[in-house]
């Protein structure tokens, strides 16, 4: 696949297939993204991999935590504003009417509006999920590290086949997490990654989320392009 066709077709899968996803073709997908750019090549990002029951014990113990106490775990680092503004305002609301109009689910139905919520916490099926994890004792720009690698994970993946969803929603149940993997002290719990096959019948497969267009984003400086 050339890495064009890869980084467009990349998008946040919310139904997998059981179909199972070798050892070795995770491996070969993570190796290749640990070619990712990191300032003076520290390198910052820590993965652990879950399938089988391992993956089972974790997600069921989060989807128990979500539903019984959510409000009592949060996550080491924030991820969103405490409060919105444009036009970043108008493009959440837009990526999640558009997930839920796709799955029919109303905006007042709060009941399904959290059972979608919850199946974050069961890697929207996927057979395999990563949790990726940083240095605390690191600083900002590690996170940009971070974020490349997790980039090349994705593309990585559509190369050989698979389908990911970055997951930012597994900071919150670090906690969970630290009951279940060998975690340190140091390891700061940043996002989980679902890795499988995308099931290509289920509604929310097919909400492609909008991109800016080039002139929103982008500004020519010596090209003869007005900027």
């Amino acid at each position: 696949m050339h890495v064009d066709d890869a980084i467009r077709s990349r998008k946040s899968v919310r139904r997998f297939l059981p179909t199972p996803v070798p050892a070795a073709v995770v491996s070969h997908v993570l190796q290749v993204a640990g070619r990712a750019p990191s300032g003076n090549n520290v390198q910052p990002w820590r993965v652990y991999v879950l399938a089988g029951e391992a993956r089972e014990r974790l997600c069921d113990d989060i989807v128990k935590a979500a539903r019984e106490d959510a409000d009592r775990h949060q996550p080491e680092y924030a991820y969103y504003p405490t409060s919105w503004f444009e036009p970043y305002m108008d493009r959440r609301r837009r990526c999640g009417f558009g997930l839920y109009a796709s799955l029919g689910i109303a905006r007042e139905d709060k009941v399904a509006r959290e059972q979608q919520m919850l199946r974050n916490y069961t890697f929207f099926d996927a057979p395999v999920g990563l949790l990726v994890t940083l240095d605390r004792r690191l600083n900002t720009g590690s996170f940009m590290d971070v974020g490349m690698f997790i980039q090349n994970v994705m593309v990585a993946a559509r190369a050989q086949g698979l389908h990911t969803c970055a997951q930012a929603a597994f900071a919150w149940f670090h906690g969970i997490a630290r009951q279940h993997l060998p975690m340190s002290d140091n390891e700061m719990l940043l996002c989980g990654i679902a890795l499988g096959h995308e099931d290509p019948q289920a509604p929310e497969n097919a909400f492609i989320t909008e991109r800016a267009s080039l002139d929103e984003f982008v500004s020519f400086h010596g090209f003869g392009i007005p900027a």
